[in-house]
């Protein structure tokens, strides 16, 4: 697909650099290309051609050996990354390997990583929705964390930007709390979701209930065909309909004939100039041959993810950043969010035994939130708040079944009863001590220190919980379902795979990694545009975000680089 620099001695020199080729990454490289910069992406991983090398994207279980469960092998490999239940045969190629990438828990943690040219683009969820001045005052208003440097205004047109050119499907409500994005046509709710709707929005004024918000495409766009319903995304989708970097951004950048991506490129620190008072490049190890290699370049954008971008500026020293590059304030590090995850309802839908649905919809219910929106909404039992998402579905009638023989064959023919869930999304406080911190004991593959992570849930998680489930109870049983349970699986942070904070937005230097624009303060040609610059969580999904902070950050970077600021 693009001009990969696989001869290292090649070309060392770039106008910029990007370090990974996730959503983030794949975004300030389509950016930066399409404003004439030639440009290289260091990815830590192999190389993924769209379509070419998604082994697995139409097989079904019998098609692969033990019904695509693990090998011992196999297990033994992502040892960690099993905890989440997401990583089978199907997709653990496109899982970090937890053996040779180890870091250290210091309170449970699960960091799930993927080092490949996409990233975990690859294996998202695909939800998305905009942040909106709620979220963006947030801080400012109770007095957690530090204010945002940016408001809802600065934001909104560029996340028109990249929803025009990633395509999200989805609905308008005109809910201030949930600004409405530039959508191709919603997907439908079944016949059951429907039902719920009505007796939900009936009986609790204020809630809404909606089709998600996805970055999966009704309708062809730039060249990328539809969804097919077929909800095997995490392999790679073979018609593009789903956003990755791998089907949309690379291929972009790539078009215009700026794009190097550079595989196998271990990134150990960003090179800072005392004397130039700015980054000069970025230092690698060649994850095939352990050798040291230098690029240089006028602009970086680190988008490793989270713990990864913040890593590697944790592991940038020098005269100037004794403790990290930008890190005069302190706060590197620090900060560490995620989302609550798993904690809900589920119930029985008596009737529609004569309905069922075509295809498998790769996206469900979203019912947006409802507290702490005014003063009328207002909890007395915790800050911020909490969205759900789920959706109705009907199982099969296999299991705990007495009959066998033809009576049996018959039966498990027939749909089981339809069955509904919504499970609750809280947003998580900055606190300053869910931190992570560079482990010179702990050294990975290729000698370079790991990660020790010390992050939790703290009360005001646990009271949103609380009410998530309450709540939750109380909507299905509204809703007439019967045989309803409530569920809390009190997992640590990392469970929800959005992580955020670590290297903060802010106003002052003092407080904060990085400006308004998401440069590092004290090095403004290095950017940080992934997940660790947020400086709060909100309630939804982030990915959304990031791509919008990266298309601003891009069209900054290259307007000052015109003016001879950088």
């Amino acid at each position: 697909m693009a001009n990969y620099n696989i001869d290292a001695k090649k070309d060392m020199t770039y106008d910029a650099i990007v370090i990974g080729s996730g959503i983030s990454g794949g975004w300030a490289a389509k950016e930066l290309c399409e404003k004439g910069l030639n440009t290289l992406v260091l990815e830590r991983g192999r190389i993924v051609e769209h379509v070419t090398d998604y082994p697995t994207m139409n097989l079904d279980p019998w098609d692969m050996d033990y019904r695509g469960r693990l090998t011992p092998e196999q297990r033994k490999k992502h040892y960690k990354n099993i905890r989440s239940g997401w990583v089978g045969a199907d997709t653990e190629h496109f899982w970090a390997d937890d053996e040779a990438n180890p870091y250290t828990e210091v309170k449970p943690f699960l960091w799930l990583r993927g080092h490949q040219m996409g990233g975990k683009s690859l294996l998202w969820g695909k939800q998305t929705y905009r942040w909106s001045d709620l979220d963006f005052e947030a801080n400012a208003k109770d007095g957690h964390g530090v204010d945002w440097p940016i408001r809802y205004k600065d934001i909104e047109p560029w996340y028109t930007y990249v929803e025009k050119f990633a395509g999200i499907s989805g609905e308008a409500l005109g809910l201030p709390q949930l600004p409405d994005s530039h959508f191709l046509p919603p997907m439908e709710l079944n016949c059951v979701e429907k039902h719920i709707k009505g007796r939900i929005e009936k009986n609790f004024p204020g809630r809404n209930m909606i089709i998600g918000r996805v970055a999966h495409l009704t309708r062809p766009l730039n060249g990328r065909g539809q969804c097919q319903y077929r909800n095997r995304c995490s392999r790679g989708c073979p018609y593009g309909a789903y956003f990755s970097s791998n089907a949309v951004t690379l291929p972009a950048a790539n078009a215009t004939g700026k794009l190097t991506i550079r595989p196998y490129s271990i990134v150990q620190s960003v090179v800072y100039d005392d004397k130039k008072g700015k980054a000069t490049g970025v230092r690698i190890i060649d994850a095939e041959t352990n050798e040291d290699l230098e690029y240089s370049a006028k602009i970086i954008f680190v988008n490793a993810s989270t713990l990864s971008t913040t890593q590697i500026l944790m592991n940038s020293v020098s005269n100037r950043f004794e403790n990290g590059l930008g890190n005069d304030s302190g706060e590197l590090g620090h900060n560490l969010m995620d989302h609550t995850y798993r904690v809900g309802a589920s119930g029985i839908v008596d009737g529609f035994d004569d309905k069922y649905y075509k295809g498998r919809r790769p996206n469900g219910i979203y019912i947006p939130r409802y507290v702490n929106l005014d003063e009328k909404t207002k909890s007395d039992k915790f800050l911020r708040g909490f969205g759900y998402q789920g959706g109705g579905f009907r199982g099969g009638n296999a299991a705990n079944i007495e009959s066998f023989g033809a009576e049996y064959k018959d039966s498990i023919l027939k749909p089981g009863p339809w069955e509904f869930f919504i499970t609750g999304f809280a947003e998580c406080l900055p606190y300053h001590d869910n931190k992570v911190s560079l482990n010179k004991e702990v050294l990975d593959k290729w000698g370079q220190p790991t990660l020790s992570i010390d992050a939790e849930f703290k009360e005001n998680e646990k009271a949103l919980n609380k009410q998530i489930q309450e709540d939750a109870v109380e909507m299905l049983d509204k809703a007439g379902l019967k045989d309803i349970v409530g569920f809390d699986n009190e997992h640590p942070p990392g469970y929800g795979v959005h992580e955020m904070g670590t290297a903060r937005m802010g106003k002052d230097p003092k407080t904060s990694v990085l400006n308004k624009f998401n440069q590092v303060h004290g090095a403004e040609n290095v950017f940080v545009t992934d997940g660790a610059c947020m400086t709060s969580s909100s309630c939804v999904n982030p990915s959304l975000t990031y791509m919008a902070l990266t298309a601003r950050a891009a069209d900054h970077a290259v307007s000052e680089l015109k003016k001879r600021n950088l």
